[in-house]
């Protein structure tokens, strides 16, 4: 089980597919998402990934936390979450991933904070039909109705559906595509709506119950893998003419017997 990563809500575009068919999309950032600490099963008693996100000013976080981005060796973050990961799929500390955590085409699973619709009606919180705008109705045509029974038990059980505080509370939506990533910029579009207003940050990680792809970088895209792979085979290309060096050296030692041989003959001459 892989570790997700936490992105930031630009808000929602269309594209085109290959058919020309218009597809809602809502574009992620992922920037700056690095892994802050490890959870381990010896030392926590499971096994997780906790990650950092966006830039925070130092005077506004706590001493605690300060310590606990030093040892960790990054810059104080905003937001911080955790992913249950596998023993296999740890991440070293300080290590940054990238937008090609995802690829397109997969599913992911994606948590938000829903926009908060403040104080609400029990027909817009709840979707209620409301009752009759004819007779016997007096001015009470959106109202719940009744809510309580008898004298037996005389009273509203907790979680009736009434008026209330509406939104602003943790989202899940599953099963959402993954349209395309640009690594250059950063950006993941998904296709659907993603619970949150723009500029809040969301969580994602693999759908639990759609297939993952077989080509999924495991256990994570690292930022800057690339350029490391890189760096060995240039090097290589470097030192190939240093190689060539001891056979000349050989080579010219061979021929330096002859040439002092010439010489003793021509002095016995």
């Amino acid at each position: 089980m892989r570790t997700g990563l936490i992105a930031q809500k630009l808000g929602m575009t269309r594209v085109f597919d290959d058919t020309g068919n218009h597809l809602p999309v809502t574009l992620l950032k992922v920037d700056g998402c690095q892994v802050v600490a490890q959870r381990t099963e010896e030392r926590d008693g499971y096994t997780a990934v906790q990650l950092g996100v966006g830039p925070a000013k130092p005077k506004r976080v706590g001493q605690a936390m300060r310590g606990h981005f030093a040892k960790a060796k990054v810059e104080p973050k905003r937001r911080l979450a955790e992913f249950r990961v596998s023993a296999d799929a740890l991440v070293d500390t300080g290590a940054e991933i990238s937008a090609g955590h995802f690829l397109a085409g997969q599913y992911v699973d994606v948590v938000g904070t829903s926009i908060g619709k403040g104080f609400a009606g029990a027909m817009k919180r709840h979707n209620f039909k409301g009752l009759r705008a004819s007779h016997g109705v007096s001015i009470s045509h959106r109202s719940h109705g009744s809510t309580g029974q008898c004298q037996d038990p005389g009273k509203v059980f907790k979680g009736k559906k009434m008026a209330g505080h509406m939104g602003d509370e943790r989202v899940t939506v599953q099963n959402l595509r993954v349209v395309s990533t640009d690594l250059e910029d950063g950006v993941i579009a998904v296709e659907g709506a993603v619970p949150g207003s723009s500029g809040s940050y969301v969580l994602l990680s693999d759908a639990i119950k759609k297939a993952a792809p077989d080509d999924l970088p495991f256990p994570a895209a690292i930022l800057g893998d690339a350029a490391a792979e890189e760096a060995p085979e240039e090097a290589t290309a470097d030192e190939a003419p240093a190689e060539e060096a001891p056979e000349e050296a050989a080579s010219e030692e061979a021929e330096a017997p002859t040439v002092e041989d010439g010489g003793d003959d021509a002095a016995k001459e």
